[in-house]
């Protein structure tokens, strides 16, 4: 996921101006000496946020150096050294809060998804994110999301169509409303009907969704469920493999992770990574020596 374009780089800015606003108060404790600085783990993890958390520096002061020690997507242990850095005093010290916010953040979610997917690990089933994203954040919470080993779900409205429970209940019927989507939809794009029932799951591959929400539903159902609608996709399209149908489930306890993995099917989709993570606390400490050059 490229995290180098013009609207991230907007985003920075914004968040830089939150905090300096009119200016650091605190600037005239620390004259422009350069010292350095490091990143310790207060607990383990799995880092993201990296290459925003560079730019971040160099917002405040090019020459900064930024040496990171744990890549994204890497795991990392308590009092693990993160990242060093090199430079002005009051560049780094301007710069800590909102990096260090930035990267506790991120990791949070990266962490908390790669406890999930773990327990999916040998099952082929893949673990997906959700739409429920902090406004601003998506594209960097689905980005931590990936850091943990998990998929990103689409990105917004304009990716798939996803015809859920509140779409269905002001529509004609599921099957001629995926062939109205259809015929509006760039041929690229896939349509995805969230089920709550066996008979609209059914519904759903008769009238040639690309990919089934199964919504709330057990587990003992959907074992059930998951070998007729890939029959009933086969039949429908006999040129094309009966596995070409997604078949996807939601709106379960990720306790049972497991359980829902040996059914069948080909993605568990939760925003608890994302929604219920906590923040990994990480910290930045200076070195107590000064006047480097």
């Amino acid at each position: 996921m490229n995290l180098l374009t013009p609207s991230l780089n907007k985003l920075l800015d914004l968040w830089i101006d939150e905090d300096i606003g009119r200016g650091d108060l605190t600037r005239l404790s620390v004259d422009n000496q350069i010292v350095s600085a490091y990143w310790v783990a207060k607990e383990e993890g799995v880092f993201c946020g990296g290459t925003l958390v560079e730019q971040l520096f160099h917002k405040f002061d090019s020459a900064i150096q930024v040496n990171l020690k744990v890549q994204d997507g890497c795991k990392f242990k308590v009092n693990e050294h993160i990242l060093s850095l090199k430079g002005s005093a009051a560049a780094l010290l301007a710069a800590e809060r909102t990096s260090l916010n930035l990267a506790m953040h991120l990791s949070g979610i990266s962490t908390a998804t790669a406890l999930l997917v773990e327990q999916l690990k040998g099952t082929n089933v893949r673990l997906a994110d959700t739409r429920k994203t902090t406004p601003g954040l998506r594209v960097l919470e689905k980005y931590a999301v990936r850091c943990g080993g998990g998929i990103n779900h689409r990105m917004g409205l304009d990716d798939a169509a996803m015809l859920k429970e509140n779409h269905l209940a002001w529509t004609n019927g599921i099957e001629t409303t995926i062939q109205t989507v259809r015929k509006s939809c760039p041929w690229t794009s896939k349509i995805i009907v969230e089920a709550e029932t066996t008979e609209q799951a059914l519904q759903a591959v008769e009238g040639g969704a690309d990919g089934v929400l199964l919504d709330e539903m057990s587990p003992e159902l959907i074992l059930t469920l998951v070998p007729r609608l890939r029959h009933l996709a086969k039949v429908k399209n006999p040129n094309r493999s009966s596995n070409q149908i997604i078949i996807e489930v939601s709106g379960i306890n990720p306790k049972e992770l497991k359980t829902y993995a040996n059914t069948g099917i080909d993605l568990i989709s939760t925003s608890a990574p994302i929604t219920r993570s906590a923040w990994i606390d990480l910290s930045m400490r200076f070195e107590e020596h000064h006047n480097q050059k």
